[in-house]
């Protein structure tokens, strides 16, 4: 299941075979007020917060945020433009996820989720109450027409994930049914109740497939208070709104207004927060956590820090090769560019020994391949023995270790045997084949923050002949280029969730190789892989959902389609000190829609900055 951060599964083995959905025994449709894959939700149909809230946190105060790059659009569902950050608070979904439970989500929008007996749909009851900013009701067809729209005009991840779809139909002004192709589709109710509704009426005088620049109609805790075009936007709260007092809304969206700035890079967005520009911040850095945060601020109490530690499934972050370029395809090239990369250096000189070495498309979590394939993984592989390495079967996969001193040699005298093997050659010094191409290729960044990471690599290739060379461009432009697949190799993650399914299907299947601003960015074209991806989409129990994941990435892993990076297991938070917060944190996210100014904390801060 997609998840809006990167995500990791805290899915314990031996857990009991997974319901479709987990509510209800009795025969006949299940009236339900939340879906759940894993279990029964654990809040009951009377809960009034979620846990980790303060259901009493004071409305009001401003907080000033950041953004990288830039924006020229509202319109977050298409290619076309690059979207502000921050769009989703404009809208609501027809189910709420938690951040406490994996792969559980509770009514909003619709106050009554039903599934037919035979499982082949769903249907959501909306809620009297629910209004759009302009006072009109929320009903069914602006549901379907936004579900209808987003499949033709949106982008195309959503004809992927929602392929099992074959009809939505609005049965009344108030309910909406979504029926399905296949009664195997498990996860489907609960990625339908992911649907951000939005208003037929206020669209249908518009052209949906271009960008938008004009503040659009919403139903959400904000609209659109004033922007500058790429500078910066600000969401003021509707005091009015018709949730608000939702146990899925209460104790959250307490600021009243929340601004974002643009910075061009995180370099200048940090200075920005040493000087107050910016009052909440998260540190990607590892660098920058450790060295540039010992300024009179801190060292005076006026900003805090943290790092509070997550339940996330982590996915994969790496460098990717296009496989559509010919320089990639061969899987013994693959594999020598991956030897050469040297993660032990680089966490202890770049990263102060903050991360730990990804392994696994599913890392953090029980999908991850472990060991050799056996049981019913190993039976799930035996179907394309013939078609797939023999080490999938023969050998656990384990990357390259080096002793971190950056002598990797070892390992860069198996990726020139490999290399020899797939037809190139040193020649002066210089890696060709023999039609005389040289070896070369370009690692494409979207901000200077990853050069520091990619030119040690590139020296390590140069010692094989390889010339690769950094572009940096803006994130617009990465992401039109991204779009394209128009790059050589690029940093790419795969974020997962706490119930792979149907986004597995985007990320690595054949039809999607071809199809401009899908997530097989990588251009993975395997018959085995969409296979596997339908055993995963159509999986009936956390066993058979859980082999087939190891299986799928173990086939990736042995396919070398990506050099596995590294991940960490804590946010690292740095905010002025004009804020309360709950007790705790959501286990499964970082929650700050939960905090609230405290207002006799930005009086003592105000008062103590003024006086120097």
């Amino acid at each position: 299941m997609r998840r809006r951060t990167l995500l990791a599964s805290s899915l314990a083995a031996g857990l009991p075979a997974l319901p479709a959905l987990a509510q209800g025994t009795s025969p006949g449709p299940r009236r339900v007020h939340a879906l759940s894959l894993l279990g029964q939700p654990a809040l009951p149909a009377d809960f009034t917060h979620f846990p980790w809230v303060n259901p009493h946190a004071p409305k009001g105060g401003e907080i000033t945020l950041y953004a990288l790059g830039s924006f020229d659009s509202f319109n977050p569902f298409i290619l076309r433009g690059t979207a502000a950050v921050g769009s989703g608070i404009l809208y609501d979904t027809l189910l709420k996820e938690s951040s406490d439970e994996p792969s559980a989500e509770y009514g909003h929008l619709a106050g009554v989720v039903e599934i037919p007996t035979d499982k082949r749909g769903v249907s959501f009851e909306l809620r009297e109450t629910a209004r759009w900013h302009d006072g009109r009701p929320i009903t069914a067809d602006d549901v379907v027409w936004t579900f209808d729209t987003l499949r033709q005009h949106g982008r195309p991840f959503y004809r992927a994930y929602w392929a099992d779809v074959s009809e939505v139909v609005a049965e009344s002004p108030r309910r909406v049914t979504f029926r399905f192709s296949t009664d195997q589709n498990r996860e489907l109710p609960l990625i339908i109740g992911q649907l951000a509704v939005l208003p037929k009426h206020w669209w249908e005088s518009r052209d949906f497939a271009r960008p938008l620049l004009e503040a659009p109609l919403g139903s959400g805790p904000y609209r659109i208070e004033r922007f500058e075009a790429g500078r910066s936007i600000a969401y003021r709260r509707v005091p009015d709104y018709w949730a608000r007092d939702l146990p899925t809304m209460k104790g959250t969206n307490n600021f009243d207004l929340m601004r974002y700035e643009y910075y061009r890079d995180a370099t200048v967005s940090l200075e920005a927060f040493k000087a107050g520009q910016i009052e909440f911040r998260t540190e990607n850095v590892a660098r920058d956590w450790a060295t540039a945060y010992d300024f009179p601020a801190v060292r005076r109490g006026w900003v805090k820090r943290d790092e509070i530690r997550h339940e996330l499934p982590t996915g994969l972050q790496g460098f990717i090769m296009n496989e559509r370029r010919p320089l990639f395809q061969d899987r013994r090239v693959r594999e020598a560019l991956g030897l050469v990369f040297d993660f032990e250096w680089m966490n202890a000189n770049l990263f102060y020994g903050s991360y730990t070495r990804t392994s696994s498309y599913f890392s953090n979590s029980d999908f991850a391949s472990r060991g050799l394939p056996e049981g019913r993984e190993k039976e799930i592989l035996e179907r394309y023995k013939d078609r797939l390495p023999p080490e999938v079967f023969t050998r656990e996969f384990k990357l390259p270790v080096t002793d971190g001193s950056g002598n990797n040699r070892e390992h860069a005298r198996r990726a020139l045997e490999l290399l020899r093997e797939a037809g190139w050659t040193v020649k002066e010094r210089r890696l060709a084949n023999a039609q005389g191409q040289r070896f070369e290729f370009e690692i494409l960044l979207n901000g200077p923050t990853f050069e520091r990471v990619a030119l040690p690599y590139i020296q390590s290739l140069q010692r094989l002949g390889i010339e690769a060379r950094v572009r940096t461009v803006d994130p617009p432009q990465y992401q039109v280029r991204m779009d394209g697949f128009d790059y050589d190799m690029t940093v790419e993650v795969f974020g997962q969730s706490s119930s792979p399914g149907n986004e597995q299907r985007d990320y690595w299947s054949s039809a999607k190789a071809s199809e401009n601003g899908s997530r097989n960015t990588i251009g993975i074209k395997d018959p085995v892989v969409d296979e596997i991806v339908e055993v995963i989409v159509n999986a009936q129990s956390i066993e058979e959902l859980t082999a087939a994941c190891r299986a799928l990435d173990r086939v990736l892993l042995w396919g070398f389609h990506a050099i596995p990076q590294w991940h960490g297991r804590t946010f690292r938070l740095a905010w002025w000190d004009k804020f309360g917060r709950p007790p705790r944190n959501p286990r499964r996210g970082l929650g700050l829609d939960s905090w609230w100014v405290d207002a006799e904390k930005e009086r003592a801060l105000t008062a103590a900055r003024s006086a120097g």
